[in-house]
């Protein structure tokens, strides 16, 4: 690319902000972000709800003027080259950046939304945002009762960061086991006991079924309360999406009061007929990418934005990176893949003989406490789930708590598990990244061990 080239990236996250950053100040560059506040590491939004970090400590380096807050691209003109904005701008480019992130799924539960109504009730959040983070740090107090619907890793982070504000907080996990797709059964189970030694309450294999809410404005009936809802009764979903997912709520302005008769959240309604009183609810069903301005321009999206080694969607000239991108079928959804495509196509557009082949992705959480039991520590990479003829080599501690496990396939490293204490982690991470072939056999207990003597 010259610098004469205009280069317009939609989405000013981590990987659009890291790809105008990569460019250089010297680059035509323009940064439509959607969010007014400047801009923040999401990865830390938990530890912002948890006390421990103040926002300010999230900022990420400044673009400088390559950035326009509080933008919203509305549609995309591919024959015009042109990005429309909900401001009436437009902007034209000669090189399009996708970089639109993903958004929370908010599951079709009973109760969500009012009859022609795309409002949350009082006191239920999503948890993708910092306006979302701090306005569930604003409800949240010790003593508030607090449900939290998913037991994956962002379920995980916001139950241990709201008990450790002070809440009485339960956990509902659909599946049978916590963070299912990243621990087995073993590593789960230690989690689930970090969680109950915090106070958090734990259900697995509980799906829920709906909200019970109070104050619904005048001729808007509530939800019925769970004895007068026959089992086995079809929940309402509220309006969906033709993928069968509920939409994004329309939100109220953070600091705005909520009208007379605003529906507030007072329970959530189990499958099996019990009732979880709630003050607070939390949406942790995971996220799903933004696809909608890609689709609208006739891009090509299957789970996500199809994108080709060199990050290209279906149209040469439009590229998509991070969480929206879908590359050799997979969407990853984590920041370092996000940070990786964000470099390899900035060396595209420099014109280097670059390509993006995938990124091996390590997972890696730390529980800190205030009080009570230590911090956590928590990796997992790879596939934990052994195949017939795979050898498995597990070293646990009952009396510190900490859990090893690495999966062998034919002499290779092809996932782990670590909890409590991850000293081995940047061996074991080492040798999988590289795949490397393990030549004797007293290799993969070496690595579990000492950190591969580094």
């Amino acid at each position: 690319m010259t610098s004469e080239q205009r280069v317009v990236v939609i989405g000013g996250g981590l990987a659009g902000l890291r790809l105008a950053a990569r460019l250089g100040p010297g680059a035509a560059v323009t940064v439509l972000g959607e969010e007014s506040r400047a801009p923040y590491n999401r990865v830390l939004l938990a530890e912002v709800l948890a006390g421990r970090y103040a926002p300010e400590v999230t900022a990420l380096p400044a673009p400088g003027p390559a950035l326009r807050r509080g933008v919203r691209a509305v549609r995309i003109d591919r024959a015009d080259r042109t990005v429309h904005c909900d401001d009436g701008s437009a902007e034209r480019y000669d090189t399009l950046v996708l970089a639109t992130g993903s958004n929370p799924v908010l599951p079709p539960l009973r109760g969500l939304f009012a009859p022609d109504g795309r409002e949350l009730p009082e006191g239920v959040h999503a948890f993708r945002t910092m306006d979302d983070c701090l306005a569930l740090a604003a409800a949240v107090r010790p003593g508030v009762r607090a449900v939290v619907i998913g037991g994956g890793l962002l379920g995980v982070s916001a139950a241990r960061a709201l008990a450790v504000r002070g809440a009485r907080v339960v956990l509902a996990q659909q599946a049978e086991r916590l963070m299912e797709r990243q621990l087995d059964a073993d590593a789960s189970a230690l989690l689930r006991d970090h969680l109950t030694a915090l106070g958090v309450e734990v259900h697995t294999e509980c799906r829920v079924r709906g909200l019970t809410t109070t104050g619904a404005p005048q001729g808007v009936p509530s939800p019925p309360r769970p004895s007068s809802v026959p089992r086995g009764s079809a929940p309402d979903p509220g309006p969906q999406t033709p993928d069968g997912l509920v939409d994004p709520p329309a939100r109220r302005r953070p600091g705005t009061a909520p009208g007379q008769g605003t529906r507030r959240v007072s329970g959530v309604e189990l499958a099996d007929g019990y009732r979880l009183d709630a003050d607070v609810v939390v949406l942790a069903c995971g996220v799903r990418p933004r696809t909608g301005l890609a689709r609208a321009a006739g891009l090509e999206v299957r789970k996500g934005v199809v994108v080709d080694g060199r990050l290209r969607t279906s149209d040469p000239r439009v590229h998509a990176v991070g969480d929206c991108a879908e590359h050799d079928g997979r969407v990853y959804g984590l920041a370092g893949p996000a940070l990786e495509q964000a470099d390899a196509l900035a060396a595209v557009l420099r014109g280097d003989d670059a390509e993006y082949t995938g990124t091996r992705a390590l997972t890696r959480l730390t529980l800190p406490t205030a009080g009570g039991p230590g911090p956590f520590d928590l990796a997992a990479f790879g596939d934990p789930t052994p195949l017939p003829g795979d050898d498995v080599l597990r070293l646990a501690d009952a009396t510190r708590r900490t859990y090893r496990k690495v999966v062998l396939r034919g002499g290779r490293l092809v996932g782990g598990v670590l909890l409590g204490e991850l000293s081995t982690v940047g061996a074991l991470a080492r040798t999988w990244e590289g795949d490397a072939y393990l030549t004797a056999p007293h290799d993969p207990f070496h690595l579990l061990t000492d950190d591969g003597g580094h």
